[in-house]
């Protein structure tokens, strides 16, 4: 949509840079910033097509995406990218505290759940104390990118 607005926008000023040439092209003054707008509205041209051939957004890409699936996505790679470095993350710390529950012998890791998300870690299940509660996010607090956690944990 953005694209889309910025062609419709130099579009115009293109047009209006026109008129004003015919109206005042001896004018060097006129001709100097008229200069400076059609540098500055192919620049902003070129800036659009590449990104339209970059994000395979052109007519017949368009086209093409609609005919095989029925819909047009993209995703830029940098979000994409993000994801899964946090996803990996996510894995490594639930790895990390499940590691050290197994090294806790106060604790049950196969009694106590362990998931991540964001940097976010909640612990469920249950543990025979409030004690052992307080011990469970004692030890996920103290791993390496844990940004908060949750314990749904239950006292039996």
């Amino acid at each position: 949509m953005r694209i889309l607005l910025a062609l419709i926008l130099g579009l115009i000023l293109g047009a209006a840079v026109v008129w004003y040439l015919q109206v005042g092209k001896h004018d060097t003054r006129v001709q100097s910033a008229t200069d400076q707008v059609q540098s500055a509205a192919k620049s902003a041209g070129d800036a659009i097509q590449d990104k339209l051939k970059d994000w395979n957004l052109r007519p017949q890409d368009i086209k093409d995406e609609l005919a095989r699936s029925g819909q047009v996505v993209r995703r830029k790679a940098k979000e994409t990218g993000n994801a899964i470095a946090d996803a990996t993350a996510d894995a490594r710390i639930t790895g990390a505290i499940k590691a050290k529950l197994l090294g806790n012998r106060d604790l049950s890791a196969l009694s106590i759940s362990v998931n991540t998300t964001g940097g976010v870690v909640t612990l469920s299940g249950s543990v025979p104390s409030a004690e052992a509660v307080s011990k469970a996010m004692i030890v996920a607090m103290d791993t390496e990118g844990v940004k908060e956690v949750i314990s749904t944990l239950q006292v039996k």
